[in-house]
């Protein structure tokens, strides 16, 4: 079995060198979830007029800079140590004095039990290792009442759109372990002891050149990925809007939760 740190070393492998492109992807940058997180903790009970804020599996930090000025203190917290480089030094460039990082896996958080008004990942968890135990790790640190979000990448609950999706992710970027389903990330939230508030569909565009240039996939993998394109059905090809030029939309999932 595939220990812990083999998996790491993958991931570290994919993103350290290539932290400055997620930094200025638009992807990562934009998004109308930025606007539902600022006002979900706009909407937090009181006390809890500053929280304490982790941004688990921070990746370039964008969910860091957006919740900033909301915060006490935004724990920027990833696998990389060249990703929170990128982090810290344009949180100092930006102004954003109250960020810390802190590295480490998702599966074991170096924090106290009830220590955050604020949990979130975004586009973190379809790397993790076992999904369960990082879940389990955010709700031991999430402090009671306290307010989880979940933003990934969303798997089909058709098979057949699944496989299409977990392998595109995959021939894209070696570190991919899975996207899950609504109904898969319902059960898993559950199982860990977290209350799930609500959750919702948005569609995320992704332009085929700029998703390959920004993982710096091998020609060979990125050949393989605009054959398949072409060899699907065409049931296949409508439900990814996959255009010409390799381009195509996929779901993604925005999930509340509470402990």
């Amino acid at each position: 079995m595939t220990g812990h740190g083999d998996h790491s070393a993958v991931v570290e492998r994919q993103f350290g060198g290539q932290a400055a492109a997620y930094l200025s992807s638009q992807v990562h940058a934009q998004g109308e979830e930025f606007a539902q997180l600022r006002e979900r903790i706009g909407q937090l009970d009181a006390p809890v007029d500053a929280p304490r804020v982790l941004d688990l599996g921070c990746g370039a930090g964008h969910v860091s800079f957006q919740l900033s000025d909301l915060a006490a203190e935004v724990v920027a917290y990833d696998l990389s140590p060249r990703m929170l480089a990128v982090v810290g030094e344009a949180a100092i460039e930006r102004g954003f004095t109250n960020i810390r990082t802190v590295q480490g896996i998702a599966e074991s958080l170096p924090f106290a039990d009830d220590s955050f008004d604020v949990v979130c990942s975004r586009f973190s968890a379809h790397h993790w290792r076992d999904v369960g135990l990082a879940l389990r790790e955010a709700r031991r640190v999430l402090k009671p009442g306290g307010l989880a979000a979940f933003i990934d990448v969303s798997a089909s609950e058709q098979p057949l759109f699944d496989s299409f999706l977990q392998t595109v992710e995959m021939l894209r970027d070696t570190s991919h372990v899975r996207d899950y389903a609504p109904s898969e990330w319902a059960q898993m939230v559950g199982e860990a002891g977290l209350v799930m508030t609500s959750s919702s569909r948005q569609r995320l565009r992704l332009d085929f050149e700029t998703w390959i240039a920004r993982m710096r996939t091998p020609d060979v993998m990125r050949d393989a990925i605009r054959h398949l394109q072409r060899d699907v059905g065409q049931e296949v090809r409508d439900a990814f809007e996959i255009s010409d030029d390799g381009s195509f939309t996929t779901d993604m999932l925005v999930l509340w939760a509470t402990k």
